[in-house]
Formats: C-alpha cells, sequence, structure tokens
C-alpha cells in the first residue's frame, strides 16, 4: 500500500529507506532547484554519471503543485510514483519504447535525491537509475540497459539475468557472474558469448565496455571455471574417458609433464621444456599476474592470445595432473601468427624461442602507447650515461615480464677503417648467439682408382684445407699413395658417368660430402685437354646391350652400368684396336681373357658379315670405310656447364690390320652423358672424345665379373677419425666479443665519410639479463656449404662466472651478479636436413634434473647434461635464485633442494 502524506506540512516524508529528512524550501526553490539550479535537469550531461527516471504524469502534477505557490493546494502530488513505467510489480521491468518528454523525464542525481527526500518513494519501487554514455558526437542517458543471460558451462539450464550499462567494463559481467554463482576467488574463469548462429566466442579482453564488445540484450554469456589439473572443459582433450579419468586421478610432481609430438614438432616441445622451467616466468604466470597485464591493442602483438595459449600449457604442465599433454591448442596458434610454422616440417628450436619470446613480450608488454624515441650516439660521453639513457629508451617502448627476465645490453663499438671515426651504442638483447670455433681443416672421402689393373680401388680419407684447392687432394692423397700429384685426375661420378671431371685450379666447397669423388691415376705423359702431351686421357663408360621391346629384335637399347674409367691412351697408339686391347689390360682384374679355343669359336660367316658391313663403333678389319676414332665423332664434351673434360686430340686417319678373332666387346664414341652414339665427324677440334665399351648380355655374363669389378679396399686412414678437441663456452664468449670486420654484404654507413664502410666492429657485454639464455651457432651457412658442427662444448652446470667479459664498473660486494646456475638445455642430435630435439630441465620445486623426450619424461643425474647436443643453454643468475628460495620458504613450507644440489627423494614414476 501506498504510504501517502497526512497533509503538505508532511510532505517531507521520505522512504523508509532514507535515514533522515531535510528541511523542504518553499515551492520557487524548490522549482529553481529541480528545473534550473546548478545540479538541476538542465545542467550538461557528462559520461559515467547517473541520471534517473520519474513518470511524465507524477512530474507534471509537482509543476503544477510548485507554480501555484500553495503548499495547501489540491494538487499535491504525493511520493513519487513510476507505476506507469513498469511492465509488472514483481520484476519491476521497464516497458518498452518509453518517450522521453511524453512517458518520462530524466533528473540528475542530485535533483533525484532532493524529489526523495521531499516527498518519499512509492513503497517497494525501485529507482530507475541509469548511466551516461558517450556514443559517436553525442552523450546519452542510456535508459535501456544491456540485459544478459549469465549461465555456468557446467549447468547450461539454469540461467541468472543482470543488467549492465553499455559503458560497464567486461570485467564487471565476469564478477558479477562469479558472485552470483559462488565461485571461489582461488579459481580461475573466463567468458564466452553466444552467438546468433549458435557458435560461441571467448571473451577474451575483460576491460572494454559492454559497447565494445558488441554485448546486446538477450545475449547468453557463459563462465567457464578452469578444472583442477590446468584445462578447460571447453576444450576437449585428445584422449578416450578411460585415459581422462586415469590423468584425474594422477598425482605427480608439478612440472614433470611430457609434451606429445604432433608430427615433427619436437622442435617445439623442447622449448616450451625450457621456457615453462625458467622459475619466475612460470611463476608469473601460475599466479595469474599475467591477467592483468595482457596487452590487447597492441599492434606489434598477437591480441594477447600467444600469452593466454602459453599460459594455458603451464597451468597445465604444472598442476601436477598430468603424464603428458597435447599442445595442439598452441600449436595452432603458433601456426597462425607465425606462418613459418604451419604445417608439421621440421623447424630449430632457437627460432621457435626467439619467436615465442617476443610475442609473450609483446602481448605482456604494459607500455600500452609506444612513444617515439629517438636512438642517439655517444657522441664521446661516458659509456654509463650512454647506458642509461639507453636502458630507460627501451624500457620507454618496452616493458614485460619478458624484458624483466631476459633483457640484458650489449655495447657496440664500430670503427671506421678510413677516418677512425667511433661509434658508440647500446642495445638490448634477449639471448646470446654465440660461435663455435670452426676448424680451418676439412675431411674428405675418395675412391683411389690405381693405373695398375691388379689394384682394386682404394677408399683414402684425407684431411685438407676447408678453402683448399683440387690441387690440394691430390697433395694429401700422394702422401698415401706414393703417387706424385701431377698423375692425378679428380673426377664426380654419378650415375655410372662423369658429373664432373675438376680442373686442380676449382675450389673444394664445390664439393659436397655427400659427391662420389674419384681419384683416377694417368700418366705422366698425359692430361685431359693438352695437346702438347704424349698420352691422350679417354674417359670410358660401361654399356649393355638389352634387347628392346619392340618388333624389330635387331634393335637394342643400352644401359649404363659399373664405374667409368680414366685410361691413358699413348698418341701413337690410337686405333680401335689398340684402345681394344689397352682396355682389355685395364680391365683385366675382373674381366676374363677368352682363351683361344672362345677366340675361335666364333661363326666365320658372322664375322665376315660383320666385316664387310661396318658399323659405327663396332671393332673391323681395316678398309677405307672403316670409322676411325675421328670419324666415329666426338662429343663436344660441353654439357651442364662444361662438366666433362675437353681434349682436342683427334685419332690418326688410318687404322692398322689385325688378325681376325672374336672380341668380348665393342667400342663407340659417345656424348658426355654416355646416352647417344657418336658416328659422325665433328668438326669442333676442342671436343673430348668419350669412349663406351658396349657389352652383349651374354659375354658380359660369361667373362665380367661384377662382385670383382664393384670390389675396393679400406686404407688404413680411414680408420682414423679427426678428433675434435672440446672447446669451453668461454672460449665461445670469448670469440662472441673479439674484433671483427663486417662483410661486404652489410657495410656500415660512416658519417663522417658519408659513405658505406667495411668498419671493425667489437660487441661487449654491458648489462646481463635474470635469466641468459646462450644459444651455440652449431648450424653454419655460407654460399657453398652448410654444415653442423657437432664440437663438444663444455659448459658449467653451476658458477658460470661472467665477472671477466661484463665491461660495466662491478659491484664488489654482489659477486653473485655475476654468477649463474644452469637450468635447462635445449639438445638437437642429428644433421641438417633431419633431427631430433630434446631437453633437460631443472625442476624450480624439486630441484631434480629431467630428460623431457617429448610425452617421455625421466630423471637425471649431473654428469649426463654435458654433451654434443647441447644447442641452447639457459642459465639463472645466483641472486635471483636466492630471491627465489626465499619467497617459496616464506609463502610455503621448506622446499627441496635448489637446482644442482641432489634431490632429497625421488617422487614419480614417469612413463
Amino acid at each position: 500500500m501506498a504510504a501517502v502524506a497526512a497533509s503538505p506540512a508532511d510532505a517531507a516524508a521520505v522512504d523508509d529507506q532514507e535515514p533522515q529528512r531535510e528541511a523542504v524550501p518553499d515551492l520557487e526553490s524548490q522549482r529553481r532547484q529541480i528545473e534550473n539550479g546548478e545540479n538541476g535537469r538542465g545542467r550538461p550531461l557528462q559520461v559515467g554519471e547517473s541520471w534517473f527516471l520519474v513518470g511524465q504524469h507524477w512530474y507534471k502534477q509537482w509543476e503544477v503543485y510548485v507554480q501555484g505557490g500553495n503548499q495547501d493546494s489540491s494538487t499535491f502530488p504525493g511520493c513519487i510514483n513510476n507505476a506507469e513505467l513498469f511492465e509488472d510489480q514483481v520484476n519491476w521491468r521497464l516497458k518498452k519504447e518509453l518517450v522521453e518528454g511524453e512517458d518520462y523525464v530524466l533528473l540528475p542525481a542530485a535533483a533525484w535525491h532532493y524529489l526523495v527526500n521531499w516527498y518519499g518513494l512509492e513503497h517497494g519501487q525501485p529507482p530507475i537509475e541509469r548511466k551516461v554514455v558517450e556514443l559517436p558526437s553525442i552523450h546519452k542517458v542510456e535508459v535501456y540497459p544491456v540485459e544478459l543471460v549469465l549461465v555456468q558451462h557446467s549447468d547450461m539450464d539454469t540461467p541468472h539475468t543482470a543488467q549492465f550499462s553499455q559503458t560497464d567494463s567486461v570485467d564487471l559481467v565476469l564478477q558479477t557472474a562469479r558472485e552470483q554463482f559462488l565461485v571461489s576467488p582461488q579459481e580461475e574463469t573466463r567468458l564466452w558469448i553466444k552467438n546468433a548462429e549458435g557458435s560461441f566466442e571467448r571473451l577474451c579482453n575483460t576491460r572494454v565496455t559492454v559497447l565494445d564488445a558488441s554485448l546486446k540484450t538477450g545475449q547468453v554469456v557463459v563462465m567457464e571455471t578452469r578444472n583442477k589439473d590446468g584445462t578447460w572443459p571447453s576444450v576437449q582433450p585428445h584422449a578416450t574417458s578411460s585415459t581422462l579419468e586415469e590423468e584425474e586421478d594422477f598425482q605427480g610432481q608439478p612440472g614433470i609433464c611430457g609434451l606429445t609430438n604432433l608430427g615433427n614438432t619436437c622442435f617445439m616441445n623442447s622449448a616450451l621444456q625450457c621456457l615453462s622451467n625458467v622459475p619466475q616466468l612460470t611463476e608469473y604466470f601460475l599466479k595469474n599476474q599475467y591477467v592483468e597485464e595482457l596487452n590487447f591493442c597492441n599492434p606489434l602483438g598477437m591480441k594477447g592470445e600467444i600469452a593466454q595459449a602459453y599460459a594455458d600449457l603451464v597451468k597445465q604442465a604444472w598442476s601436477g595432473h598430468h603424464r603428458s599433454i597435447v599442445p595442439q591448442v598452441f600449436k595452432t596458434k603458433v601456426g597462425h601468427f607465425a606462418s613459418q610454422f604451419l604445417g608439421y616440417q621440421q623447424h630449430d628450436s632457437q627460432e621457435l624461442l626467439s619467436f615465442l619470446l617476443d610475442g609473450l613480450h609483446e602481448d605482456l608488454n604494459r607500455v600500452k602507447k609506444k612513444e617515439y624515441v629517438e636512438l642517439c650516439d655517444a657522441a664521446g660521453r661516458p659509456d654509463q650515461e650512454v647506458a642509461q639513457e639507453a636502458w630507460q629508451n627501451h624500457k620507454r617502448r618496452n616493458d614485460s615480464v619478458i624484458v624483466d627476465t631476459f633483457h640484458g645490453l650489449f655495447k657496440s663499438t664500430l670503427v671506421c677503417p678510413d677516418c677512425g671515426n667511433v661509434s658508440v651504442t647500446f642495445d638490448p638483447f634477449c639471448y646470446l648467439s654465440v660461435p663455435l670455433p670452426v676448424s680451418h681443416k676439412r675431411v674428405m672421402e675418395v675412391f683411389f682408382v690405381s693405373m695398375d689393373p691388379r689394384r682394386k680401388p682404394e677408399q683414402h680419407r684425407l684431411v685438407v684445407p676447408k678453402k683448399g684447392k683440387i690441387s690440394d687432394l691430390c697433395v694429401a692423397l700422394a702422401k698415401h699413395t706414393g703417387i706424385s700429384p701431377e698423375r692425378m685426375i679428380v673426377a664426380d661420378v654419378f650415375s655410372h658417368r662423369f658429373y664432373k671431371i675438376y680442373q686442380l685450379e676449382e675450389s673444394l666447397s664445390s664439393i659436397l660430402d655427400r659427391d662420389d669423388i674419384f681419384i683416377y691415376e694417368v700418366s705422366g705423359r698425359a692430361a685431359v685437354g693438352e695437346n702438347s702431351r704424349e698420352d691422350v686421357v679417354l674417359p670410358i663408360y660401361l654399356r649393355e646391350r638389352t634387347p628392346a621391346r619392340d618388333y624389330n629384335s635387331s634393335y637394342y637399347g643400352l644401359m649404363l652400368f659399373g664405374h667409368p674409367l680414366l685410361v691413358s691412351v699413348p698418341r701413337d697408339r690410337l686405333s680401335w684396336d689398340a684402345l681394344y686391347h689397352i682396355l682389355l689390360y685395364r680391365l683385366s682384374r675382373y674381366v676374363t681373357r677368352p682363351s683361344s679355343d672362345d677366340e675361335d669359336d666364333g661363326d666365320e660367316k658372322d664375322l665376315e658379315d660383320k666385316d664387310s658391313l661396318p658399323k659405327p663403333g663396332h671393332v673391323t678389319e681395316g678398309s677405307s670405310q672403316d670409322p676411325g676414332l675421328e670419324q666415329a665423332g666426338p662429343s663436344s664434351g660441353v654439357v651442364s656447364g662444361s662438366r666433362a673434360p675437353v681434349d682436342n686430340s683427334p685419332g690418326p686417319s688410318h687404322w692398322p690390320q689385325r688378325a681376325r678373332r672374336k672380341h668380348l666387346f665393342t667400342l663407340q664414341t659417345v656424348n658426355s652423358n654416355g646416352t647417344s652414339d657418336r658416328s659422325t665427324f665433328n668438326e669442333d677440334t676442342h671436343a673430348q672424345p668419350y669412349i663406351a665399351i658396349d657389352w652383349d648380355p651374354e659375354m658380359k655374363k660369361r667373362y665380367y665379373d661384377e662382385v670383382e669389378a664393384e670390389g675396393y679396399v679400406k686404407h688404413d686412414c680411414v680408420g682414423y677419425v679427426l678428433k675434435k678437441a672440446p672447446v669451453r663456452l668461454q672460449e665461445c664468449i670469448e670469440l662472441f666479443t673479439t674484433v671483427e670486420t663486417l662483410e661486404k654484404e652489410n657495410p656500415w654507413y660512416c658519417p663522417s665519410c658519408k659513405q658505406h664502410q667495411l668498419a671493425t666492429k667489437k660487441l661487449d657485454l654491458w648489462m646481463l639479463p635474470e635469466t641468459l639464455i646462450i644459444h651455440l651457432k652449431r648450424f653454419s651457412y655460407t654460399k657453398f656449404s652448410r654444415e653442423k658442427l657437432d664440437t663438444l662444448v663444455e659448459f658449467p652446470i653451476r658458477d658460470l662466472d661472467f665477472s671477466e667479459f661484463v665491461i660495466k664498473p662491478q659491484n664488489d660486494s654482489a659477486p653473485e651478479l655475476y654468477k649463474y646456475d644452469l637450468i635447462a638445455v635445449s639438445n638437437h642430435y642429428g644433421g641438417l636436413r633431419d633431427g631430433h630435439y630434446t631437453t633437460f630441465a631443472c625442476n624450480k620445486d624439486s630441484g631434480q634434473w629431467h630428460y623431457f623426450d617429448d610425452s617421455s619424461v625421466s630423471p637425471v643425474t649431473e654428469n649426463q647434461i654435458e654433451s654434443k647436443a647441447a644447442y641452447v643453454l639457459f642459465y639463472q643468475r645466483q641472486d635471483v635464485v636466492r630471491r627465489l628460495q626465499t619467497q617459496a620458504s616464506s609463502s610455503k613450507p621448506p622446499a627441496s633442494s635448489a637446482c644442482g644440489a641432489p634431490p632429497k627423494s625421488e617422487f614419480m614414476d614417469v612413463n
């Protein structure tokens, strides 16, 4: 029942909710205060302030009352009654499509409170408070707030409707949902909205307004609570229900969790395991400090998505409820923002680590709007001043947990070789990429083919200068064989033919490790492509006739087989018949000479036919129509960039007579590939003749021993292994800080000379970060070669001292600022084209080292950590270790031993 004033004198009666009543001014004063006063309804709207709706009917009655000037008038309006504005008296929902000036008037908060104090509010009616919002080019009182339907992911059938201003933050929506559904402060939640088509979309940025998030009245907002194992209910793991139940019951050491290999993703798993075991970074995510620092508007960032995906991964790995997890969501996010990691190709763990550190930094950058900062040269100022200025400039644009943890400062000194101008700058860094001392020697394996037909080819392992020439290869082989280097020709053999025959002055860098290199002994008087020598060097191919699959049975196909030869032939014996016997001698180790019976058992008529009808390449009796070596058409020898040797020695024009006998094979001049015959004279006198030995299948089967032909022996040198002396990590760091001259491809523009110069450059360490990442540059790429250096780098597990490398004036009272302990290692096994990545990491809680090999995890001892596979090293500064231990001991019972110390007990059986 409405509470009505007994008389105008009691008009000051207020609602029961008001603690006390103010003195009621006269009617004219009331009118001025409400209509025209400083806080009256005529004042301009201000964004965010509250205004109240008052029914038009009551307000008009009030206006008549105060304008009459008589407090005893029958026009007294009574308590404020807005009943006509509501749809019902239960939910007090506002009627739709109410119009200002027809259905209601708007009063600022002060005017409203005056009226309530003077006249009271109808009992039970709620005040209709609305906010002023800023819309494009206009300020407006939001009469109809957004009504959202809040539900829990675990109970979609129990909705709760709540009203929000368009200017309210999404965070208020989240807090309202948490309060409504009684979620404890320790539990982590997130919101989803249901779109018109029924799909769900994450509300990642809770700092934006309801208006900016495009939330509409009636929209369903789902609140999701993170599971105790770190997963979200909406993300279904790739596992069976029995496996999920087993995982839910499992309780192990947090952080001892494998990562499933999704297909060549070991590089990603290795980088993630290393980063996950950086204590202060993991604590930052586990304690949800990242939530307040997510930067959704950074154009250089990834809308907070990489940081959130990484946080989900860390929470699962450190929940203690998983033996291993499937990083599929994280892999998808990485591929979305870095197309080079799309698909399932093998990549580099350090490349992914670099991308991830940069992505996390930008997603968590506390600087929301980066200002322009001009980089200044030292210009003769003290290093301390310039370094401090550079670091402050860096922090003005970059301030995140990644900067706090991983960023240090270089001093870079460039000196112009012409004018001597010195440029000093200080530059931030996130990791050190240090070179490994590179050997100037190279080990090459070759096959030596002697002129002595009784000797099998020998395999040799030669040590040659890395930047040497072909002649160096011959000199090295000469020390093993005693054969003069001048009597050697080097060739690359591929697919039974000469791919390339090298000149002595060519660089060894053109030979790849996988090439099959043969070095042939030739006579001292012979050389390829020289007229002055008394001998001619002929490249010899082996071919076998195969019957063609057509109707003409007389046609034969030819197929190369065996190893080709380089044979020295005296110029005065250059005839088909003489060449036949020379080759028969050179092949005598694996080609059986026919007996006299075999030689004469041929069909005499057949031989006569062949002699009377000479065919290109067949050895025949001399006649005016016999195709000699010259007439047979030597090949041009120019194939694929002059890969073939060149000889300009034509054969004689007359061929000697010989006795008729059956031959094992026939000879034919061919092109450099051995694929087509040359039967006509080639006018190019600089062409090199290639000769093919063509075998009939029956004759080859009878006289050619394939096993013996393919046989070879290993020289004693093959058993020797060139041992690479291990290097200390400190040597690599020294090499990193050594003066070097810039390459031609990357000159420096000297501001004094006004031109690009090949200046000398020196990098020095000025300030080191809390966690120092050292990348060992094992992969070497040049114009001619690519290799992986498998040198053993000896690195300390603890007490890595950088005091001798840091040039900033040091604080002698705090030596721990320059000493580091190892906490993680990313390993790479294998070569350039393939390989496998694993991780050694020290658990921050237990102090025990573990070996992470994708989904498999096992405890290891310290003496297993150092190996040739070590690729990226993570070191923690000792003062940080002590700080973290102090924090841990003050917040919980004493933790077990720190990284590097023996664990007190083994806690779980992993995989």
